[in-house]
């Protein structure tokens, strides 16, 4: 399995307003960047992807661009329930310059069968250019539809030129392991704490939030896949509260730049007391 590296699941910084601060963003994606990590993941979960428009999406992909990183380093976060809406990004994307998307399953029906995730994934993939590749996304924990490893072994077999990858967020060592010995894609893993388990077992890398704080750390624990034990430690702290709300409240704690505490509705920032324990936490591990 080719590898993938470290991509950072990037934090969007949000102005007042709510709009996307893209000064911020273009400058974060850059240090990231200059820190060695293979890419920057745009507009994921912890990019609060689910609630940006067309319009807000299109605005940072081009300053990611306009500030010099190659459009072959940025994967774009899709969330939508519609397959021709998800097309209709991939498509706009796509005109820009992207070529690799993150795709998130249609998550408002439960308990959909195989067969009819299976046919969403084809229509969206038989109405988009075949310069856009997929990496599919597992987190039923968020979406509410996960993706079966059977599944994950049928959409690779029916699409494999389109289909390069799956990221696993479910947090689960079992799903994990299944999907790599199944060996149908490359594996990204989406929870720090499995990095040290699943790269021995050939991970090919991962898409994940903590790389905004520990880039280098991150790309560390890949190469040599030696639990980092504090770095588990904290991701637990930070995983006991509301999670993209933690990641901003510590990275502005330690950039001495107060505008990462804001978040887009229906985000709200961590109460008081979260704040404070999450901060005191951290602090004591790092």
């Amino acid at each position: 399995m080719s590898k993938f590296g470290i991509s950072v699941a990037l934090l969007t910084p949000v102005e007042e307003t709510g709009a996307i601060d893209l000064a911020a963003l273009a400058a974060h994606a850059m240090k990231m960047m200059q820190s060695g990590v293979a890419g920057v993941t745009l507009f994921g979960t912890t990019g609060e992807g689910a609630s940006m428009d067309g319009a807000s999406r299109a605005a940072g992909v081009k300053a990611l661009l306009e500030a010099g990183i190659p459009a072959e380093k940025v994967t774009l976060g899709i969330c939508e329930t519609a397959a021709q809406d998800a097309a209709n990004e991939i498509e706009s994307a796509s005109r820009l310059g992207i070529t690799q998307f993150l795709l998130m399953p249609p998550c408002y029906f439960k308990n959909c069968a195989d067969d009819g995730l299976f046919d969403w994934h084809m229509q969206l993939l038989n109405a988009t250019p075949s310069s856009a590749k997929i990496i599919l996304y597992h987190i039923p924990q968020v979406s509410g539809v996960g993706l079966s490893v059977p599944l994950v072994g049928r959409l690779a077999a029916a699409a494999p030129e389109r289909v390069i990858a799956i990221k696993d967020s479910s947090g689960s060592w079992a799903n994990a392991e299944a999907l790599l010995k199944q060996g149908a894609l490359p594996v990204l893993i989406g929870d720090e704490r499995l990095m040290h388990r699943a790269v021995p077992l050939g991970a090919s890398g991962a898409i994940c939030g903590m790389a905004n704080l520990y880039p280098e750390r991150m790309i560390r624990l890949f190469e040599t896949g030696e639990e980092d034990k504090a770095l588990s430690d904290e991701v637990t702290e930070i995983v006991s509260v509301p999670v993209v709300p933690a990641l901003k409240a510590i990275l502005a704690e330690r950039s001495g730049e107060p505008g990462w505490n804001r978040l887009r509705a229906p985000l709200t920032p961590l109460s008081a007391t979260d704040r404070a324990k999450v901060l005191a936490a951290v602090a004591e591990l790092a």
